[in-house]
């Protein structure tokens, strides 16, 4: 039985990312305007809208549609805000920063990630979008950016993310140990970062900011 994709995005939106805190009507927007069916692996279409995370290829994930939008919401982007998004992934959420904020840096591992989300993001016309491979561990840059979202967990905030901070800028990332983690903003203030707790979570590790193998006897 064919799928109203129209009607699916729209119950995702009032029926899962809604009733879980999400009220800030231009995210709420946002989520139902941009056609997340379009961003997942063909295979899983018609789980676009699913409570569940998603399988990529090369072993990473979709997040819940209920966890992207707690993270957007905690972003609080305005519509003159330059935005980093480290780990694009599919681009989804890629997409969804460039409806929010002026303009978005997006740096993604996987060539092919990041060859698909340009096409993806181009069919789009999302204009005020850089999308280019990097590695987080490695990538820098000159520039300083009102927000930054961070597309997977890190055991322990890296030090390097928070200088692209501009003064009063937020960072949103998870944090801590799989299963018990914890989704943060921390703002860049001038008496040093402050940080709220959102919610506890557990999702996959950005690679290469997972906590160190312990060996025990």
């Amino acid at each position: 039985m064919p799928i109203d994709f129209n009607q699916a995005r729209h119950a995702m939106v009032e029926q899962q990312v809604r009733p879980w805190e999400v009220l800030d009507r231009r995210v709420l927007d946002v989520l139902g305007d941009v056609k997340r069916e379009d961003f997942v692996p063909a295979t899983h279409r018609k789980l676009a809208f699913a409570d569940l995370a998603l399988p990529l290829s090369h072993g990473e994930f979709m997040l819940k549609p209920v966890i992207e939008g707690r993270l957007l919401q905690a972003l609080d982007i305005a519509p003159t805000d330059e935005v980093l998004e480290i780990g694009a992934g599919s681009g989804f959420l890629t997409a969804c920063l460039a409806r929010l904020a002026r303009s978005v840096q997006a740096i993604e591992q996987h060539a092919d990630f990041v060859a698909e989300a340009q096409r993806r993001l181009q069919s789009l016309e999302a204009a005020n979008v850089r999308l280019e491979q990097g590695d987080a561990a490695t990538w820098d840059t000159a520039l300083r950016f009102d927000a930054i979202l961070v597309g997977g967990a890190v055991a322990e905030v890296p030090e390097r993310f928070l200088r692209w901070l501009k003064p009063g800028g937020r960072l949103v990332l998870v944090r801590g140990a799989s299963p018990v983690q914890e989704a943060i903003c921390l703002r860049n203030d001038d008496a040093g970062p402050r940080v709220e707790s959102l919610f506890e979570t557990d999702i996959p590790y950005l690679r290469g900011f997972a906590p160190e193998a312990r060996f025990t006897l």
